[in-house]
């Protein structure tokens, strides 16, 4: 319950649309609970003694009770949807803002498939369960309270079959929800890995076709459709007991008071009117507490997805500015001092181990090593993208933790190995990197880019529509544009990671060329080739996490093992121009 209190507090902008539902509820059953009474009357003075001031009157009293009702009830409707349809886009912008918020250790902790289900079909969760449950929430206790009283008034003997029929059903219930309740989980655990499996799939489709994987993609969406099927049908299996379970006691208690009813109409103690209006009471009662049972499971399934909201509203960013941070990075020095680090503080392993290292102020230096020897890990504690575990990043003399993270992250220009656009226009993209560009800046970052030479083919230009991802540019032509983006920051430190592996070597010189007239700006380029970094002021060789090697090229060609290795393999495969 406290998973609810927590998201339920976002509805608190529309709680006035709550109270004005609960309130018709109320006044809708108070209608209804008149009506039963109303007949009674009719059928014991007005259809024995046959008079029609008693029948109107009666009839009349009934038809206004049940065109008010209606009347309520539609309002009430109304009001309900505005505060659940209100709630639910205060909760989904909640979770989107909380995971705006969140580091890449946070992101680690998450699933994009599942973050995706949290938005989306847990959210709808909650909303179909004010939507469909309000009513009967209120509504059941209401007429519980309501039907009791009036069952009482008329028959006090009889009202003794709701009060063995009360327990039954709380015990039928609360088994039922025993059974039930784990399923859930297990359930929207089942549409994470089906999200999960169809957003694979749709990233990757141009893969899938490349390499006809088509049949062996549909066998793995075939196993998570099942998990899901599977999971859906087990937990449809013991919520479906709900409603048999409910009708067999209420009809038990129908037949109960039918037998013992007649038997007080042969003896005179009750009327015919009376044991109508009863029933009718019963009816009521016992239909309100079955949909109230039906209300009660959907809860135990809201209880399972507000439980996955509640894990995103409530995941704290691992990384948080100082108490009094600094606003301004004075200069692109950056030291490493003894650092570790480790993605999982309950990993055996670093990441990093012990890396000390000093970059001079407007120095050019290029990054290489094997797969795994953890070079983005590295430059990627710059930015502050992830903390160092152990030791200290220095940035401008300062530690990176001391400044306002915006002011950091804005002095430190990163163009990620992944490439990744957005939908828009290539204007809109690279505007990313300064929202007020001039037209004049944005065709000079293009053009230290050499980006500039396809985008002048476009019919449209910079306002040509790049589609969702980018896919409607080149590998090349993407990898460009995001460089080009990012110089327009106009960073002190620019890092490039792995960034220019999709264009050719005459349009990486072209780039580099361009780089080199950055004044004052430090520059550090990881590559996979030597030709990307033997002009560079230091080289960094990193192998299997720690630093292993730093010099110029000529040093390192005439001292280290490794560097000479890549070296030659790469003039034998032509790969160093």
């Amino acid at each position: 319950m406290q998973d609810l209190r927590l998201i339920f507090r976002y509805g608190r902008p529309y709680h006035r649309d709550l109270i004005a539902a609960v309130a018709l509820i109320v006044v809708e059953c108070g209608f209804e609970m008149v009506i039963p009474t109303l007949m009674a009357t009719l059928i014991d003075e007005g259809v024995p003694a046959r008079d029609m001031g008693i029948i109107l009157q009666q009839g009349g009293l009934m038809a206004l009770c049940a065109v008010l009702a209606l009347v309520t009830g539609l309002l009430y409707a109304r009001f309900a949807a505005r505060y659940a349809n209100g709630f639910a886009a205060e909760l989904r912008k909640a979770e989107y803002a909380a995971v705006e918020k969140f580091d890449f250790a946070n992101l680690d902790h998450f699933s994009g498939a599942s973050l995706v289900t949290r938005m989306t079909t847990d959210a709808t969760v909650l909303l179909n369960a004010v939507n469909t449950g309000l009513r009967p929430l209120v509504r059941s206790p209401v007429m519980l309270c309501m039907g009791l009283c009036m069952a009482f008034v008329l028959s006090p003997q009889l009202t003794v079959v709701f009060l063995v029929a009360a327990p039954i059903l709380a015990l039928m219930l609360g088994w039922i929800v025993s059974r039930v309740a784990p399923l859930y989980g297990r359930q929207q655990r089942a549409v994470d890995h089906l999200n999960g499996r169809i957003q694979e799939a749709l990233t990757g489709i141009r893969a899938i076709k490349a390499f006809v994987r088509g049949e062996w993609e549909n066998e793995q969406f075939g196993a998570v459709n099942g998990e899901l099927c599977d999971a859906s049908t087990e937990t449809f299996r013991h919520a479906v007991l709900n409603t048999p379970s409910f009708q067999a006691v209420m009809y038990a208690a129908i037949l109960c008071i039918m037998w013992f009813g007649g038997t007080f109409i042969l003896d005179g103690s009750m009327q015919v009117g009376q044991l109508t209006g009863f029933l009718s009471y019963v009816l009521q009662v016992l239909n309100s507490v079955m949909m109230f049972s039906g209300v009660f499971l959907q809860m135990t399934r809201s209880l399972a997805s507000a439980r996955r909201i509640r894990e995103v509203l409530t995941e704290q960013p691992d990384l948080a500015d100082a108490a009094h941070p600094v606003a301004e990075v004075p200069g692109g020095a950056i030291d490493f001092e003894n650092v570790s680090f480790k993605y999982n503080p309950q990993a055996k392993k670093n990441a990093l181990s012990d890396i000390t290292l000093h970059i001079p102020a407007g120095a050019t230096v290029g990054v290489i090593g094997g797969t795994g020897s953890a070079k983005t890990t590295l430059v990627q504690l710059i930015p502050r993208l992830y903390d160092a575990t152990e030791g200290t990043v220095r940035v401008g003399g300062r530690d990176v933790r001391d400044y306002d993270l915006t002011a950091l992250r804005d002095a430190v220009g990163i163009v990620l190995q992944k490439n990744l656009l957005f939908s828009g226009t290539i204007r809109d993209n690279l505007k990313w990197g300064k929202p007020d560009a001039t037209d004049g800046e944005l065709w000079a970052a293009c053009r230290a880019a050499h980006a500039e030479e396809f985008l002048r083919r476009m019919p449209d230009g910079l306002d040509t529509d790049l589609g969702q991802g980018g896919v409607n540019v080149s590998g090349g032509q993407k990898q460009r544009l995001c460089i080009a983006r990012t110089l327009l920051k106009q960073p002190k430190v620019l890092i490039f990671d792995d960034s220019t592996s999709a264009v050719d070597t005459a349009t990486e010189s072209g780039i580099r060329r361009a780089l080199a007239e950055l004044d004052g700006v430090t520059k550090i380029i990881i590559a996979q080739r030597i030709s990307s970094v033997q002009s560079a002021d230091m080289i960094v060789i990193l192998d299997d996490g720690r630093l292993h090697a730093v010099g110029t090229h000529d040093e390192l060609l005439a001292r280290d093992s490794i560097y000479q290795e890549i070296y030659y393999s790469q003039m034998k495969g032509g790969g160093v121009s």
